[in-house]
């Protein structure tokens, strides 16, 4: 496989996740952690997740920061949207949750963490 298609995919995986992220956010009824603070461990893994994802695309300083602040923005504007519904509430902590994950995506991304992206492609272009 073509590792310029592989980037691709790997993007529109990244998205999926975001996708994935605000439908969760917003569903009536999201899945249930039945664990104490299971819902904050969710929105940590969830952005955490999401973070490390983009950040084997966006390998720059500048990129890794619009990254992170985005995913954080992305996380208050989720608890804001929230708010507006009559099924879900507004938690400064699931904001917080998020930010955590975010920046610890970040911090954990390559080069501390081994390169899924760059182990794809090395593997999946011989295919």
């Amino acid at each position: 496989m073509n590792p310029t298609k592989i980037t691709h995919y790997w993007r529109a995986a990244g998205w999926f996740g975001v996708g994935l992220i605000i439908y969760l956010s917003l569903t009536p009824s999201p899945p249930q952690i039945n664990i104490d603070n299971g819902d904050k461990l969710g929105h940590f893994a969830a952005y955490g997740l999401v973070t490390l994802w983009f950040a084997q695309l966006y390998t720059g300083l500048r990129q890794r920061i619009g990254l992170v602040i985005g995913m954080v923005g992305l996380g208050i504007a989720m608890e804001y949207a929230q708010g507006t519904t009559d099924y879900r509430s507004f938690e400064v902590a699931d904001m917080v949750a998020d930010a955590i994950g975010a920046c610890l995506g970040w911090i954990a991304a390559p080069p501390r963490l081994p390169s899924l992206l760059s182990w794809a492609k090395k593997h999946l272009s011989k295919c």
